[in-house]
């Protein structure tokens, strides 16, 4: 026989699907409130206030005595429970956190229960949250006005365990062991991440936020669209009383230490660092307060920034002063309609203006001469949510939201008509003057527009609390690129040896005697208007099976759309269905003690780039050309640079990453896309020690299933080599289904499928002759941790908190972007162009960082003295010596082989290869990163207080290596390049900064 509770939880599942089911496509905020739950006697009726904007709601206890109180603002409460007229407590203060259910247990002996929480000064603050089975770090503004923490969010990330900074050209962050391109970022609910390549987001001034939650795993299935981490941050709102503040942070240039010069084996000099500066000033003032007391409320902000960095290029002969003015406002505005209907907006302009003006420069007598170029840069854009939150009844709570979010990234210099950009790398001997007559790498114009709407629920009913939403994002870009200067053409040089093979995919690439290297010039242009639709809807059930034991169960649901140029479907994915389930055992039942875990599946959709790259017409054209040494030449300025001497062209014009039209995409798209996904498992253990100190372990497993990328098929099963079909985005290691030729007769005719586990790939000997057809490996990746976190709360007196992460990232794909050979085209990377260059790729991958040690904490000297330290201690990622042929067929691209004998034979047969697998020459050096501060605080007779704090970053002025050159062999030959683990990348200097505030 069924029993009651199994059939009403079925019951209580089925009617949540059946209201998702009806639920309009308006929204997906991610959790911007918090949430007060507990236990007290059945039928009592618990009211929380919050005095500084009259907000009042109250709900009755159930049959069982347990109450919730969902969707409340991040701040200070007072709790009371009453019944039949009586009052069962004294008022209790509560703070409700980011993201986070405050467990308040009410007695009925005039006692409220606090074993279950944690006392700080006089409010409650839940240290363990016996509701949630995710893992994530909550940060309040008030703490990091404490803490030596640099004023931008990723310094707000990396706090979190398990958080690195990414070390290649491109930045970003890394959570668990994924790719910096797989994060989302919400600010109110609104996602503001960068949907153009995922790396990057919206970001208002410190000051502006209250409070952050960095979740690194376990979240549930409201939060989709990652397979990294998300950053959760809320905005900080006006109240009954009026405040207002002026804070203003210096940075002075000679607060900035000098970064260290790099020279090579020989004692050239190949980074010039040491000339560069940086100076900062801005002033933020803000002002809040009441428009109708009890009713509506409004924050207001401003901040006016002066940043002034110079900076030389890598040979010190050019400099370039930058002036930038990032100039924001932002704003909250929060509507008490009655105490069931809220209403907010909030709103921030992060837009920035940066003119960089280029000068000639010695750096042996340190002598500025003429101005070369002026470039200019415009980033950021408008961004706003509309939230409505309605209390339907008792249980049953609505939240709404609509909002854009803008970026635009738009650069160009004014000489962009006439000159061409030159580069050439550190092997290369330089001609003494700078190389071309710009700095500028492109002219590129860039809007992207989101706009998102979203609608979350909660329902309540006896011992199940049904969680169920939808939301809806329309993505869209507006994009041009090219290169600056005549044609339009981009050159980069090379070192090689007479003889040696170079990389050009159309032959004939060999350098010819009494020639010492190589010239690519690459022309690369694109523009469109192109758009991505992403939906989802999500149900959740977490049901109380005892008083100790919550089960979670979720199911979400998402759909991706990239679309062409032209708005037809692209890349379309739909039903994707992503389960997570959770436990959370309340060992001891009073909600000190946690035994929980989390098995839950999340999926990455495709970045706009893949669209604007592959659907947009792009033409990326490459020639290769002998270098045939430099030229002079004078520009209008009557300055004088550098251009490459273009000796005999090496083999045909390479246009296979995009011919300039936008092809039969049915031939360059995999009909049956699979998608990109994670699994993930998560088993923890948290702890009260006390009303201050808390504890936990996790262990934490994760597998990346699939990827999406570009890779050449130049055979089928069927016709071999006669049916190729070019470069599709598809999945490697997988089957895919493209438009090709069915019946051998090089036309184009149905639908193709190629199971590139084990075929795709034509294979020839040195003679031309077909040899059959080679595979591509599946793409792997996994992450394997424990981790340990020690915190003591805040007492006004110190606080502290410690974590360890021992961990394991192994496989053969990183992700979307390779930051290893600094590739962020996200979506588009080089892994897996043919089946040699992942080959034997095996091991540990980029973002491994074996030991990761963090700590921060903070004392009170005295009421009006702090100190405060943070240090985060890492070991360094592995080396890998990459190459760029392989034993098996003359393919020259990167690879995981290096060629030791036989190398300038022109038969790739005769050629001698052995592996170089990844990690074999070893890891960057462990990082020391610390931070200190001392605060004075003030209090400014009875109107305000007085705050100044001046922090020291990177205190040991630690600049350690954090990236190499690991390009073993640039082009097939008997020698291995010169600049091979040659350091490129370091952390950043010490610098100093002053923080003086006035709070009225």
């Amino acid at each position: 026989m069924v029993s009651r509770t199994f059939r009403r939880t079925m019951l209580c599942m089925a009617l949540g699907m059946g209201i998702a089911s009806m639920a309009a496509p308006c929204a997906h905020a991610g959790n911007n409130d918090g949430t007060v739950v507990g236990h007290t006697e059945a039928g009592a009726v618990i009211t929380i206030s919050n005095a500084a904007t009259g907000f009042t709601r109250s709900v009755t206890a159930d049959d069982k005595g347990n109450y919730r109180i969902p969707f409340l603002a991040v701040g200070n409460y007072t709790l009371s429970v009453a019944k039949d007229g009586k009052t069962l407590t004294e008022p209790t203060a509560v703070t409700v956190t980011l993201g986070n259910a405050t467990t308040v247990n009410l007695g009925a002996s005039n006692a409220t229960n606090l074993s279950a929480v944690n006392v700080t000064g006089t409010s409650i603050i839940t240290a363990v949250d016996v509701t949630s089975t995710e893992s994530a770090t909550n940060i309040s503004r008030e703490e990091l006005r404490r803490l030596p923490v640099d004023q931008n969010i990723a310094a707000v990330a990396t706090l979190a365990p398990g958080v690195v900074k990414g070390a290649s050209s491109f930045g970003g962050l890394s959570f668990g062991g994924s790719s910096v391109a797989e994060n989302a970022i919400y600010v109110n609910g609104l996602n503001v991440t960068d949907f153009y390549n995922r790396n990057g987001y919206s970001e208002a001034p410190f000051n502006f936020y209250q409070e952050f939650q960095v979740k690194t795993g376990g979240y549930s299935v409201e939060f989709g669209r990652t397979t990294g981490g998300v950053i959760n941050a809320v905005a900080r709102s006006g109240s009954n009383e009026f405040h207002a503040g002026v804070e203003l942070t210096m940075e002075p240039g000679a607060w900035h230490a000098q970064a260290e010069d790099r020279y090579d084996a020989n004692g050239n000099r190949y980074l010039t660092a040491s000339e560069d500066r940086d100076s900062l000033m801005k002033t933020n003032i803000y002002a809040s307060g009441p428009i109708v007391k009890d009713k509506l409320f409004i924050f207001a902000m401003a901040e006016q920034r002066g940043d002034n960095p110079r900076n030389t290029n890598d040979e010190g002969t050019t400099l370039t002063s930058n002036s930038s003015s990032p100039d924001f406002w932002g704003t909250t505005i929060d509507w008490h309609i009655n105490d069931s209907n809220l209403l907010s907006l909030m709103a921030f302009s992060d837009k920035s203006k940066n003119v960089g003006t280029v000068y000639n420069y010695d750096y042996d007598t340190h002598t500025i001469g003429a101005k070369t170029n002026t470039i200019y840069t415009d980033t950021g854009g408008k961004n706003w949510a509309l939230t409505y939150t309605n209390y339907l009844t008792d249980n049953l709570s609505m939240k709404v939201l609509y909002g854009e979010n803008r970026r635009e990234s738009f650069n160009r210099a004014l000489t962009d008509l006439d000159c061409n950009h030159v580069a050439a790398e550190t092997a290369v001997p330089k001609p003494g003057v700078p190389l071309g007559c710009t700095t500028n790498t492109a002219v590129e114009k860039r809007n992207d527009k989101r706009k998102e709407g979203r609608a979350d629920f909660e329902w309540k009913l006896e011992d199940h609390l049904l969680r169920f939403g939808y939301d809806h994002e329309d993505d869209d870009s507006v994009y041009s690129r090219h290169y600056p200067g005549p044609g339009a053409i981009y050159y980069n040089v090379y070192a090689a040896t007479p003889g040696s093979t170079i990389p050009n995919p159309n032959g004939g690439g060999v350098i010819p005697p009494g020639y010492n290297g190589y010239v690519r010039a690459r022309r690369y242009e694109i523009a469109g208007n192109f758009d991505t639709t992403n939906n989802a809807f999500y149900l959740e059930d977490n049901w109380q099976v005892t008083p100790n034991l919550l089960l979670n169960a979720g199911i979400r649901r998402d759909g991706f759309d990239n679309m062409d140029a032209a708005g037809r479907s692209y890349i379309k994915m739909d039903n994707m269905w992503a389960p997570r389930f959770g436990f959370s055992w309340d060992v001891k039942g009073d909600g000190t003690t946690k035994l929980y875990g989390n098995l839950g599946r999340y999926y990455l959709p495709v970045a706009n780039v893949i669209n604007i790259k592959q659907a947009g017409g792009l033409l990326d054209q490459r020639t290769y050309y002998a270098f045939g040494g430099w030229q002079t030449l004078t520009d209008a300025n009557g300055n004088k640079y550098a251009i490459p001497v273009l000796g005999p062209q090496l083999g045909g014009v390479d246009t296979s990453q995009g011919d300039g039209t936008v092809h039969d995409l049915r031939s360059e798209v995999n009909k049956d896309m699979q998608q990109v996904y994670q699994d993930e498992l998560i088993v923890g253990f948290q702890q009260m020690l006390n009303d201050k100190w808390s504890w936990g372990v996790n262990g934490t497993y994760r597998k990346l299933h699939n990827a999406i990328d570009d890779m050449e098929i130049s055979a089928t099963g069927k016709c071999g080599p006669d049916g190729y079909i070019g470069w599709v985005m598809g999945n490697p290691g997988k089957k895919n289904k493209v438009w090709g030729d069915t019946n051998c007769d090089g036309t184009a005719d149905g639908w193709v499928t190629v199971d590139t586990s084990k075929e795709g790939w034509a294979m020839y000997d040195a003679d031309g002759n077909y040899l059959g057809q080679r595979g591509w490996v599946n793409p792997k990746r996994t992450y394997t941790a424990l981790e340990f976190q020690l915190d003591r709360a805040w007492d006004d007196k110190w606080s502290f908190n410690a974590s360890y992460v021992l961990s394991w990232n192994r496989g053969n794909a990183e992700g979307p972007v390779n930051s290893d050979t600094n590739f962020d085209d996200t979506g588009r990377t080089e892994n897996f162009d043919d089946p040699w260059v992942n080959f034997g790729g095996d091991g540990y991958l980029p973002n491994d960082r074996r030991h990761q040690i963090k700590l921060r904490g903070t004392y009170a000297i005295t009421p009006n003295w702090q100190v405060a330290g943070d240090a985060n201690i890492a070991s360094g990622g592995p080396i890998t010596g990459f190459g760029v042929g392989n034993p098996y067929d003359a393919t020259v691209y990167h690879s995981y082989y290096i060629c030791v004998a036989n190398c300038d034979a022109e038969r790739s047969e005769d050629r001698v290869y052995e592996s170089s697998p990844r990690g074999k020459y070893g890891r960057m050096p462990w990082t020391y990163t610390l931070g200190a501060s001392i605060t004075y605080l003030r209090q400014l007779a009875d109107i305000g207080q007085l705050r100044v704090k001046f922090a020291v970053y990177n205190l040991l002025n630690e600049q350690r290596t954090i990236q190499v050159d690991q390009d073993l062999q640039t082009t097939i030959s008997n020698s291995t390049s010169s600049t091979f683990e040659q350091p490129l990348r370091f952390q950043s200097p010490r610098f100093a900064q002053l923080t003086v505030s006035v709070d009225f």
